[in-house]
């Protein structure tokens, strides 16, 4: 160690020893200008007045797990919060994978942010129980609440929202996406005030019952900064072509469906429409599309980084044209119904892509007459050297082709490899896919985050355990073969924050073999503790 470094750990020694040099209100403006939690936390363990600067100056908190920590802790905590984000069931659940009623009801948390945080302006809550009552008292409670985003939660209706349009007056953001809800109807979009111009974020594209187009229209003409618009199905392309000459400005739009019948006239107007959309960076709907119809998309598409299909049934040839007008596209969602052919496509139109996730169809087809296989992914891999977040459900995997997809792409930092049939060994060989996910671990020096699937054994935990020292998240089911491979696991991933485990044969000894060891490392708020769901 040079001489300088230990001059400047003896400062710091000295600095944790007599407390901060800085004025509070120096320290304070400091800490208000790093954003990042992994940050705030460490700057929270350096000495006492720092604890104390960086607890009155967070105005954020992400909270990975509702059950990691009880709401009087962190209002007691952190005093100044006006934007929480919240977190509930595993990711199982999104595959209906948890029992009905496992919990996660943020009730409990708005009766303690509403007696502790009355200038709340923001929650985002993903995979939470959300009743009507919880939204009415939201919307009542904070009267200078502006953005709600709700994500893969349940429990609420059209009821709720409609508490939130009418109650808060100074909304910005408004963000409804893949929600258990009750859609009684669409009149909540009625109940926005005509005063309400502040609007920045709307999202109602899970949604299914037919909306004011009225309201809508008015809606989006009077919000002059509105940036993301996202619409059900219900919106037919006439009335989608009227809302985009009200908001050009839009830089994600979320479209309903694109298969009506219209006339030549209103095919150009439509357009003509796209083509004056220049800030559109994100496309996603272009439900029950066809290739006529996508055609109009083409004058919008050059400066596209994102396109979310995930909801478009297209076919590979569909794909293949839609993507040869987005040159610096960096994320992808598709449905495997492009199968193979499209992801070709892929790799040839897509030299900057970043993030690709391809999702299933119909996860419960027995006879699935179209999907994705290795090949897919390989041509992904040899035209797309920039990838590093993959999430591939497949039916079929090799050994071979993962070992080559990660030495084409050796930057991955998410790697979720799903192979739909559980226990499913490497399709050629019959050997258990142990040194797939092992050349994943030991190339991908970066990754943080995995994913593991088909028939292993406690070599891929030996794997894991071994090489990947950087890993934060792994998601485990229908694998492993005993507590050892575990043990593997707890004892040499040094990082390993969240755990998700599910129909696997580890016991209580493995699971809290690394306990210990991890709360002494990562207390609650300073870092996030492992999560064991």
């Amino acid at each position: 160690m040079s001489s300088k470094r230990k001059k400047e750990l003896g400062d710091l020694d000295e600095s944790k020893r007599a407390g901060s040099i800085f004025p509070d209100e120096v320290l304070e403006r400091v800490l208000s200008l790093v954003k990042s939690h992994k940050d705030r936390s460490s700057v929270s363990l350096v000495c006492k007045d720092w604890f104390n600067a960086e607890r009155w100056s967070r105005t954020r908190v992400f909270i990975g797990n509702c059950y990691s920590v009880s709401p009087e802790i962190v209002v007691r905590r952190f005093p100044n919060i006006r934007s929480v984000t919240l977190k509930g069931k595993p990711r199982f659940s999104d595959f209906n994978l948890v029992p009905p009623n496992w919990g996660a009801d943020v009730h409990s948390w708005l009766v303690s942010f509403a007696s502790k945080y009355p200038i709340l302006e923001e929650l985002r809550l993903k995979r939470m129980t959300v009743t009507d009552e919880s939204l009415e008292f939201l919307a009542r409670s904070f009267p200078n609440f502006k953005a709600l985003s709700l994500m893969s939660c349940d429990g609420f209706s059209t009821d709720g929202l409609a508490a939130i349009a009418t109650h808060c007056k100074n909304l910005t953001d408004l963000d409804i996406l893949e929600n258990d809800i009750y859609d009684k109807s669409g009149s909540w979009l009625s109940c926005f005030p005509d005063t309400l111009k502040s609007l920045e974020v709307l999202n109602f594209a899970s949604l299914n019952s037919d909306v004011s187009f009225e309201a809508l229209e008015k809606l989006v003409k009077r919000c002059k900064s509105l940036k993301v618009l996202k619409v059900n199905r219900n919106i037919n392309l006439e009335q989608l072509q009227r809302l985009l000459v009200h908001a050009p400005q839009l830089t994600e739009l979320g479209t309903g469906s694109f298969s009506q019948e219209i006339t030549l006239r209103q095919y150009y107007d439509l357009e003509h429409a796209f083509k004056n959309c220049n800030n559109l960076h994100t496309l996603s709907g272009l439900l029950e599309s066809t290739v006529l119809y996508l055609q109009v998309l083409f004058p919008a598409c050059a400066n596209l980084t994102f396109l979310n299909l995930s909801y478009a049934t297209l076919h590979g040839g569909e794909l293949a044209g839609l993507l040869s007008h987005c040159p610096v596209l960096r994320r992808l969602w598709v449905l495997d119904t492009v199968e193979d052919k499209g992801l070709k496509a892929v790799g040839l139109s897509c030299p900057f892509l970043e993030e690709l996730r391809v999702f299933p169809a119909d996860p419960y087809a027995d006879n699935l007459v179209h999907g994705v296989t290795e090949s897919g992914f390989l041509a992904v891999s040899y035209g797309c050297r920039k990838l590093h977040y993959v999430l591939y459900f497949c039916r079929q995997m090799t050994n071979e082709a993962v070992a080559t997809i990660v030495q084409n792409c050796p930057d991955f930092t998410h790697f979720r490899l799903c192979i739909m049939n559980p226990c499913q060994p490497d399709y050629l060989t019959k050997q258990p896919m142990d040194e797939a996910f092992g050349a994943v671990v030991k190339t991908c020096s970066k990754l943080r985050r995995l994913a593991i699937s088909g028939l292993l054994t406690d070599l891929t935990f030996e794997y894991i355990g071994k090489y990947a020292k950087n890993l934060e998240t792994l998601s485990v089911a229908f694998a492993g073969t005993s507590d050892w491979g575990m043990q593997c696991v707890m004892s040499g991933c040094p990082k390993l924050r969240k755990l998700e485990i599910r129909d696997s044969p580890f016991g209580n000894a493995a699971l809290l073999s690394g306990l210990e060891r991890s709360k002494k490392r990562r207390p609650v708020f300073r870092s996030h503790p492992l999560i064991l769901r």
